[in-house]
Parts: structure tokens; sequence; C-alpha cells
């Protein structure tokens, strides 16, 4: 049966696979390690405030439900905890390298496009071009239970965003839905940077296609001769 999860449960899964991959030395996380990591400003996206309750209390769920395990080493009274939720002996959702990378991207920062993940995923997974992404997120769509959906292109946007399913039935209002206009005033750092990284994997994008292009035509140029 497919994981459901609550937007809480979603970062907080995110955030402990991201850390795996990125910061092995500092996993299993602390709940207050885990606290910054749902709470951080970068990478994130609803930035959140979540206090240390809430966290123990979504943790604790998730525990119950054998998608977080709880545990403090020898010599540390300190409770550490680590996600079950793939790749482990205790669950049956097996992921590649690079469909990890994926997923713990959009339970970070939600709906996405291939562009934008291939930026951001550069830490956990690592594509060489935008198709090698399109391509990964074909092969969570096809999935017997697939993992990840295709929402329909807005209007003024050229890339379509793709989205986890992992929320089930319970999708938060906010997905599919893009507040943002090109006029709108962007009042922080945070909010700059997100539309600076957006440009950049638009720029790349063009790019790669650029590229698929040419080299299509290679051929067809040496037939030529």
């Amino acid at each position: 049966m497919k994981i459901t999860l609550t937007p809480n449960e979603a970062r907080v899964i995110g955030c402990l696979i991201e850390k795996e991959i990125t910061a092995p030395d500092q996993y299993p996380l602390s709940l207050n390690a885990l606290t910054n990591a749902c709470n951080q400003k970068s990478n994130r996206d609803p930035v959140l405030e979540l206090d240390e309750s809430t966290i123990r209390q979504t943790v604790d769920g998730l525990v119950k439900r054998y998608l977080v395990s709880a545990g403090s080493g020898f010599g540390n009274r300190v409770t550490k905890y680590r996600h079950r939720f793939c790749n482990t002996d205790f669950g049956d959702l097996k992921l590649s390298r690079q469909e990890t990378a994926i997923v713990c991207e959009l339970l970070l920062r939600g709906p996405q496009t291939p562009g934008e993940l291939r930026i951001r995923t550069e830490r956990l997974g690592g594509f060489s071009d935008v198709q090698e992404v399109e391509n990964t997120l074909a092969k969570l769509m096809e999935r017997d239970e697939p993992l990840v959906a295709k929402l329909p292109r807005e209007p003024g946007k050229r890339e379509s965003r793709f989205m986890h399913l992992f929320f089930g039935e319970n999708q938060p209002a906010t997905i599919g839905v893009n507040t943002e206009t090109d006029s709108e005033p962007r009042g922080s750092d945070h909010e700059r940077l997100d539309r600076l990284e957006r440009l950049v994997a638009e720029l790349a994008e063009t790019v790669d296609r650029l590229q698929r292009q040419l080299a299509e035509r290679a051929p067809e140029s040496r037939d030529g001769r």
C-alpha cells in the first residue's frame, strides 16, 4: 500500500532523507537538529517555523507507522531519528539514487519543473541533463503505484511541473496553483533567490533542448557532405 503523508510528515521525511545523503556524519538527527532542518530557509517551500513540540508529535506518529525509527547510540542520551521511508529492510519502497533525489526534493519544495529538479538535486543524486531528469520522472510515474504526477502547464509557463503523490487525496489547496507573477514585489532574500533559481532552471532547460536538437541534426549534416 502506498505511503500517505501530511505536509509536516513530508517535511520531516524529506529532511531525514536529505541529511542522510548530504550530511552522513550528522545523521541520524536529534530532535533539535531535525527541527532546524525542517525550518531551514534554503531549499524549503514553504519556509516553516515549527516548534520542537510539533516536530516531536510528528515523528512520534511516524515512529508508530514504522516510517521513522528513534534510538540513542552507545553513551549518548539524546534520542536521534532516522527514516525508514525507502531503501531499508523495514519497507517495500525501493528507489534508485536518482529516484530518491527527486522524491526528496519534491517532499521538501513541492511541485517543480525538470530543470529546477536538475539544479536542486545536484547534491542528492546528480543528473547530467534535463532529459535524464525527465526519464527518471517517467519511471516514477510508470510504477504500479505511481509516486509522481505531471501537473497541467500553467498559463504563460513553458514547462510543466511535477508533484509527488504522497499526500494522497488530501493534497494541500496551494498545489498546482501558482500565485506569483513577474510584477509582484519580492520582499526577502529567500524569495529573490528562489526566483533566480527558477530563471537559471529555465535557462538550463533551454540549453539542454538546443544541445539535443544540435545532436540530432549532426548525423544529417555528416550525411549531406
